[in-house]
């Protein structure tokens, strides 16, 4: 009875999780970075981004629904590695103290509003849900990383994503150069 309970209530802590990161809720970020138990639950936010992402998507083959979850893990390493080496060691403020860990927690929850993707079935909602979702993401993941990393400047934050997603993007392209030739 007492694991019944004990599962309800993580799941019930869990879907609140996700809820507040839609919302933006700043305090949710400072709460997933301090909790280490909590990244497994962003991993969770990942894969059911993703899989709603791959089911909205689901017009455009199947192969993105079987491949989306496992790009976006890592996907979600790797972004999650960049911006704490780009914020903590060529970025920092006087403040900027923060781990791998933190980041990976504050930076999967802000997948969090890509599970609207799941409405853009159709063509016609594809569009609207997927950029609507993506620029969602991207303000959580902004809030996310200048709570991580303790920032006093939203600029830098948004600095910081944004080379980070070029670098990303650089790296991810190389990689699909490289395994599209094989």
């Amino acid at each position: 009875m007492a694991t019944i309970w004990y599962r309800e209530k993580m799941n019930s802590v869990f879907i609140n999780r996700i809820i507040r990161a839609c919302k933006l809720d700043v305090s949710l970020y400072e709460e997933v970075e301090a909790d280490k138990s909590a990244t497994l639950q962003a991993a969770l936010v990942v894969v059911l981004s993703s899989i709603a992402a791959g089911i909205g998507a689901i017009s455009l083959g199947a192969s993105n629904f079987l491949l989306a979850p496992l790009l976006s893990l890592v996907s979600w390493y790797l972004w999650a590695y960049l911006i704490y080496f780009i914020g903590t060691k060529l970025f920092p403020e006087s403040k900027t103290e923060a781990d791998h860990g933190q980041l990976l927690r504050t930076i999967g929850f802000s997948s969090a509003p890509g599970l609207i993707r799941i409405f853009g079935f159709t063509p016609e909602l594809m569009s609207i849900t997927f950029i609507g979702s993506g620029i969602w993401m991207l303000v959580a993941m902004v809030i996310a990383v200048r709570q991580a990393l303790d920032y006093e400047s939203t600029w830098r934050a948004i600095g910081v994503v944004v080379i980070g997603f070029l670098v990303q993007a650089i790296v991810l392209a190389i990689i699909l150069k490289f395994f599209g030739q094989s």
